[in-house]
């Protein structure tokens, strides 16, 4: 893997990204861990700190969890009264979901065509994963309801905890294949804005090593 970096707005980048046909065997199978309900109990109460965050903004309404997983933050936003729906790439994990009684597709998030639907939609640790993550977050802006907000979870490469992890050769990102790009806070805000995000919530993850979550508002552009 070569890491680029823009030497005008600082954003980190890989210099290339799969294939379709790579993509297709990368997503053909699902970590257990992955798997929708492994593990729920133990995701259960960082997923509630998320919805309850997001809740102050909305209160009700579709939520829509982008690359779902284990399904973890659907369950509990349905705990909250949200309507959740799932979408992923790898057709077991949909399967999975559905079969607990959950809507899911398997749909990249560019091509659903439900504009304005939802009331929430989740990114948590996906635009990463995205070869152009404008697309996403142009896809997301379509798809939410005037007041819709946007959750989103990411590794966070200006920060020391990143640094510290360089200094002794130990971050784990550098390696990770699914991975084209590693932001910034100041990057995330400013691709946010221009796709007509507002930005109103920022914390640390719970989820992943050195990552931070964004909640933003849908604005008109």
């Amino acid at each position: 893997m070569t890491w680029m970096r823009c030497p005008d707005c600082e954003h980190v980048f890989t210099d290339g990204y799969f294939t379709s046909d790579a993509a297709a065997v990368i997503f053909s199978s699902t970590n257990g861990h992955q798997q929708p309900g492994a593990g729920f109990e133990q995701s259960r109460a960082v997923s509630a700190r998320i919805v309850e965050r997001v809740s102050h903004y909305v209160e009700a309404g579709a939520w829509l969890d982008v690359g779902f997983g284990n399904g973890s933050l659907l369950f509990t936003a349905e705990e909250w009264g949200f309507e959740p729906m799932g979408l992923d790439l790898r057709p077991s994990s949909v399967e999975g979901l559905r079969h607990l009684g959950f809507e899911a597709r398997c749909v990249d998030v560019t091509d659903l065509d439900e504009p304005g639907r939802f009331a929430v939609i989740s990114m948590a640790d996906v635009l990463e994963h995205m070869p152009y993550p404008r697309a996403g977050l142009a896809a997301a802006h379509r798809l939410l309801r005037p007041d819709g907000m946007l959750f989103a979870s990411m590794p966070n490469y200006d920060c020391a905890a990143w640094r510290l992890l360089d200094a002794v050769d130990a971050n784990p990102y550098w390696g990770e294949l699914e991975h084209f790009h590693n932001f910034s806070r100041r990057r995330l805000y400013a691709l946010l804005t221009e796709h007509g995000f507002e930005p109103v919530h920022y914390t640390i993850s719970e989820r992943y090593r050195i990552c931070m979550e964004v909640i933003a508002r849908r604005v008109d552009v």
